[in-house]
């Protein structure tokens, strides 16, 4: 039985780790050719040799997605190594400094929209043409639970992913007709080491974010996975311009 994905090229970024990571692996068990992207090079080989090592294909390319000579190299390398790209996966995100709004940054403002946003819509500049060419594909971009609800403390995470899901729906509007689906994904609490490094000196707020799930635990990041995978998949092809909650119903209370 072929993958849901099968004979495709897909492309993650923030590939190294955590989502990135989950969604590699599993676009690589559904069938696809995966191009791992990450700043981080360990973290991004390590990711291709677990795909390589249960049997999938897969390939490393450093990128810093604030970088649009990165992106534009990155989109060429996957068209030079496989001939295409049939699925991106823009997940490439950082949390920056949690603080007030008053109290945040200019310098931690900069950085967190420069990654979590401005990398997404550069992203989407290089992929789309390449898309086009080909006569369609499908592309989804993490966003967050905070970018359906605000969060105390999160001033620039959430603009950025209030951001990303308004980008998102712009995006799949615009491109539609032309056979380009545009999705988001919206995590709730994910296992993975960003949100492990989060609350390393703060386990009470661990217990908190367990409490307020209305599942009674925090996601995986293979749960996610699963999800963009789908989005990807021609099961979704009358899904477009979706912010989807992943998210254990955190943001359904």
């Amino acid at each position: 039985m072929a993958g849901r994905v099968d004979g495709k090229v897909a492309l993650v970024t923030g590939g190294g780790s955590g989502i990135g990571r989950a969604t590699a692996l599993a676009f690589a068990r559904e069938g696809a050719k995966v191009v791992v992207a990450d700043v981080g090079v360990e973290g991004g080989e390590e990711t291709v040799r677990q795909i390589k090592a249960a049997g999938g294909e897969a390939t490393f390319v450093r990128t810093d997605v604030a970088k649009a000579a990165d992106v534009e190299a990155l989109i060429a390398k996957t068209v030079q190594t496989y001939g295409r790209l049939d699925c991106a996966f823009n997940n490439a995100g950082i949390e920056g400094v949690l603080t007030s709004t008053v109290e945040s940054s200019e310098e931690n403002w900069d950085r967190v929209i420069d990654i979590n946003l401005k990398g997404v819509w550069l992203c989407l500049k290089a992929e789309i043409p390449q898309m086009l060419k080909q006569g369609g594909g499908a592309i989804v971009n993490t966003a967050s639970a905070a970018g359906l609800i605000g969060i105390a403390g999160g001033s620039a995470y959430v603009a950025s992913k209030h951001g990303v899901n308004g980008l998102t729906k712009t995006a799949a509007l615009e491109y539609a007709k032309q056979g380009i689906r545009v999705n988001a994904v919206c995590p709730g609490v994910i296992r993975t080491p960003m949100v492990e490094r989060g609350f390393a000196s703060n386990p009470q707020m661990m217990e908190a974010m367990v409490a307020v799930e209305p599942i009674g635990r925090l996601g995986k990041p293979e749960e996610i996975g699963e999800a963009v995978v789908w989005l990807c998949s021609d099961a979704a092809s009358f899904v477009t311009g979706l912010p989807m909650a992943v998210d254990g119903g955190w943001t359904a209370q």
